[in-house]
């Protein structure tokens, strides 16, 4: 019968019937018992109040039954650590038995079970296991010892379980051998101690004697070993690529990558050419091979196939024709193709190449043909010789007036005319013909392009680029950008005739346009054209430099990086491991998760010591009092108080911008509200009057909370103002974030000036953490988003650095005195409600402070450093 009756009961009092039968004295009772426990426990029920019927049970001869308590062990020793050192004695006995199964059940459970208790008893009989004669408890423990590792580093060291390892890799079992390398692997990753897996001529011999004779998976982790192995000597190098040549023919696509990755990264160094080339044309059949396979093996091969070619292209330049397209291929698997395609094609195969990209030009697919159409611009890009039949093939899919097919020829086209100026000019009224058909941005801009760059040619430009200019305002930045840019070489290259043309577009651009790239883009023109025609034609007709294939290629370090790492994730994403990887690295600082002694109570530091509790404030109100802080008395957390910081006055418009008129200002934070306080000062004979200010779109929507209120001035007449500012504006990203355009209007005129605004301005008063958020969002945030900086001239302990940073909505969410150092954990939240961690790490004694921000938007990171450092070196003068 089925075990699909252990997930069924019609009866009531389940778990007290399963506790009778438990204890019942039939071994198939207990062992039926057992199942429904396990099944019970699969399904998500509550069993753990049978921990100790079920323990009981582990005192049997039948390794069925044990291998089911085990199981249930596993699930429940570290709800249960109490209970489970009931079953120690069990453990340490199992791993004397005469059954070797039972000796491996037994260390590979203790090494499952992460409790503390239970790993001290650990030790003993896992050295025992270590040194057993049968080679299937040995291999069992040797991943045990990886498995401990994780749970306690510093014991496996103690134990010398890393040398007892290292003696596994000379076992006459290959089977031992592939697992302690498997393991020497792991415990290498994550070592902070220095390597504790290096290899010697003597080991990896020994280690190429086992891979002829372990598993598959055995050999991955051998070859993965030796393609991080630097042989001592030409003959020792070509020795060891001549024993992992025959992994190219095993029928595991995964072992053939990683021989692929040992030979790519040795054969290249070799002296001997002879042997170079003979090992390099072994390559080829293998990864050819690999694209026989399903389609999901078949596109890893390819991303993996794509870093090879790039290295050295000549290994599969003979075999094109296995990369053509198959009508049955998914598209992910299309497109790896054609980009490969790209990377072989050459003079000698060119002419078949462009036949099999036109006819996938004519395919139902809109974004294969897409890419198809590209693949012939960079394949006339990339051959010299096949250029002009490359543009023969274009102008023939531009006949078929397919619309996303003319689209994408005319971008490649203009790639074709920067490639190779002067050559092909004579297609352009073709080009032209086809002038109505374009709505997408990248066309347009392409065919903006090429009527601005041979303007001179084209009898109509002025009224093609007028045709253009009608919807303006409509069109995408690109394409307002482009068209700027044509007009304006249009202007320089025929003055008569254009003048309205250019004026009404840098009307535009910088009247009627919100893009602030455009807007500079077009007052540069427009000053350019005013003041220096001759510097303006310098600038904007200027030599291009030459585009050429290359630049798809990877960068040289990051593609040898990639070759290190072929048959991983990272040759699939063609990024280096650190980009995405996340968890314990060699080197990664620890998390505040380590600095305390029980994760599920982190930053819980109320007790007293040299540990203190910062309160949640989550009842305090904007303005509130938060109480006494850790044993300082704050203040107000709106900033309220002598430690608000204000950054002194600085010149905003000068005198000669602003024909007389002075401003000077600062920004300020006070009781919640965001400030701008100003100085107006009047520098000229006549009086000013009719003061307005309006701000542009910006990062953080600030704009105006009430109109500014500066009256009629006099000549030498000043002014202060303090202006409120709210963020409920339109909000347009720029560069840098704080970057804020604001327009100041008088009697006299209307300028124009930009200030930066430092991020205190928006920290909020509500940006204090709850304990468990925060260690929720720093195991979100990869440790890689985390930026540290050294701040100098610090004056004053933690604890004024503490009520500094509180008085400027920088909340300190718990504190930790380690060794000589203070660690301050505090969090912040912006005005549109992006968070952010801060660490900072004072010394004792010490002016120098480390600062550490983690935040999932790294855009704000220098902006933050800079607030914190403006903080905890202001003057007094400043706050």
């Amino acid at each position: 019968m089925s075990d699909g009756k252990y997930f069924t009961t019609t009866k009531k009092g389940e778990l007290a019937e399963l506790k009778e039968q438990l204890q019942s004295p039939k071994k198939n009772d207990k062992r039926d018992a057992v199942k429904k426990v396990i099944a019970n426990m699969t399904v998500g029920k509550d069993v753990s109040s049978l921990f100790s019927d079920v323990i009981n049970c582990m005192q049997t001869d039948s390794l069925e039954l044990k291998k089911l308590v085990y199981l249930y062990l596993m699930n429940y020793a570290k709800t249960q650590p109490d209970l489970a050192i009931m079953a120690v004695n069990t453990f340490v006995k199992d791993c004397v038995d005469p059954n070797p199964l039972i000796r491996a059940l037994a260390v590979r459970t203790m090494g499952c079970i992460r409790v503390d208790k239970i790993t001290e008893y650990l030790c003993e009989p896992l050295r025992k296991c270590l040194q057993d004669e049968d080679p299937y408890v040995r291999k069992t423990a040797a991943i045990c010892v990886a498995k401990l590792y994780d749970i306690d580093p510093q014991l496996v060291h103690d134990q010398g379980f890393i040398d007892a390892l290292q003696d596994l890799l000379s076992d006459a079992n290959p089977m031992v051998v592939a697992n302690a390398v498997a393991s020497l692997s792991e415990i290498h990753e994550y070592s902070r101690t220095g390597s504790v897996f290096e290899l010697n001529a003597g080991t990896v011999s020994k280690l190429l004697t086992a891979l002829n004779e372990c598993t598959e998976w055995g050999q991955i982790y051998i070859l993965d070993s030796l393609a991080l192995y630097e042989p001592e000597s030409d003959k020792e190098r070509s020795n060891m690529c001549e024993r992992v040549t025959p992994r190219l023919q095993h029928v595991n696509a995964a072992v053939v990558l990683s021989a692929v990755k040992v030979l790519m990264k040795n054969v290249g160094q070799l002296e001997d050419a002879e042997i170079q080339i003979s090992l390099y044309k072994k390559l080829a059949p293998p990864l050819v091979t690999l694209l026989s396979a399903e389609p999901e093996v078949q596109y890893v091969a390819l991303r993996n196939i794509n870093l090879v070619v790039q290295k050295h292209p000549e290994i599969l330049k003979a075999h094109m024709k296995v990369f053509f397209v198959k009508y049955n291929d998914p598209i992910y698997v299309k497109m790896e193709k054609l980009e490969i395609m790209i990377r072989l094609a050459s003079e000698d195969n060119i002419r078949e190449v462009l036949a099999e990209l036109k006819e996938y030009a004519t395919e139902v697919d809109v974004d294969f043909v897409r890419k198809s159409v590209r693949a012939i611009g960079r394949c006339a890009i990339k051959v010299d010789s096949s250029a002009q039949r490359c543009v023969d093939t274009l102008l023939d899919l531009i006949q078929t007036k397919v619309n996303y097919v003319v689209q994408e020829a005319i971008v490649v086209i203009k790639d074709i005319f920067r490639k190779y100026p002067n050559q092909y000019e004579s297609i352009i009224a073709t080009l032209c013909e086809n002038l109505d058909t374009l709505d997408e941005p990248d066309a347009k801009a392409a065919m903006i392009w090429i009527v601005g760059e041979y303007a001179e040619r084209i009898d109509n430009a002025d009224e093609l680029l007028d045709s253009f200019l009608e919807n303006f305002t409509e069109e995408t930045p690109q394409v307002q950008l482009q068209l700027l840019t044509a007009i304006v070489k249009l202007f320089l290259k025929r003055p008569s005739g254009t003048q309205e043309l250019v004026q009404k577009v840098l009307g535009l651009s910088t009247q009627e346009s919100d893009n602030p790239d455009l807007r500079d883009r077009g007052y540069i023109y427009w000053r350019l054209l005013l003041t220096d025609p001759a510097a303006a034609k310098a600038v904007v007709l200027c030599e291009k430099p030459l585009i050429s294939e290359e630049t798809d290629l990877l960068e040289p370090s990051l593609l040898d990086e990639l070759i290190c790492h072929i048959s991983s994730l990272a040759s699939v994403f063609h990024k280096p491991p650190s980009s995405f990887v996340e968890g314990r690295v060699p080197g990664r600082r620890v998390a505040p998760v380590a600095l305390f002694e029980d994760e599920a109570t982190l930053l819980d530091l109320g007790g007293g010591g040299a540990e203190s509790e910062a309160p949640a404030g989550d009842s305090a109100s904007v303005g509130d009092l938060l109480g006494d802080m850790a044993g300082l008395s704050v203040g107000t957390a709106g900033g309220n108080n002598s430690l608000s910081y204000v950054p002194a006055k600085y010149v905003w418009l000068d005198e000669a911008a602003g024909k007389g008129l002075e401003i000077k200002g600062t920004f300020a934070r006070r009781g919640g509200q965001m400030f701008f306080d100003m100085t107006f000062r009047n520098g000229t004979s006549q009086a000013m009057g009719d003061f307005a200010i309006q701000l542009n779109k910006n990062s953080f929507g600030l704009s105006i909370a009430s109109p500014l209120a500066v009256p009629t001035l006099a000549p030498s007449d000043t002014f202060d103002t303090s202006l409120p500012i709210n963020n409920l504006g339109a909000v347009q990203r720029m560069d840098p974030l704080g970057k804020l355009q604001i327009a100041v209007k008088n009697s006299v005129d209307v300028f124009y000036f930009a200030v930066t605004v430092p991020f205190f301005l928006f920290l909020v008063e509500e940006g204090r953490l709850p304990k468990k958020d925060y260690l929720t969002l720093w195991r979100e945030i990869d440790d890689d988003a985390e930026s540290v900086a050294m701040i100098g001239n610090v004056s004053g302990d933690a604890d004024a650095c503490i009520a500094k940073l509180e008085a400027n909505n920088v909340f300190l969410v718990a504190r930790r005195s380690v060794t000589d150092q203070e660690l301050l954990y505090m969090s912040v939240k912006f005005i549109n409600n992006i968070t952010a961690l801060i660490e900072v790490t004072i010394k004792n004694g010490s002016s120098d402070v480390k600062v550490a921000v983690r935040t999932s938007l790294t855009d704000i990171v220098a902006g933050l450093h800079e607030t914190v450092q403006s903080i905890l070196t202001a003057s007094a003068s400043e706050c």
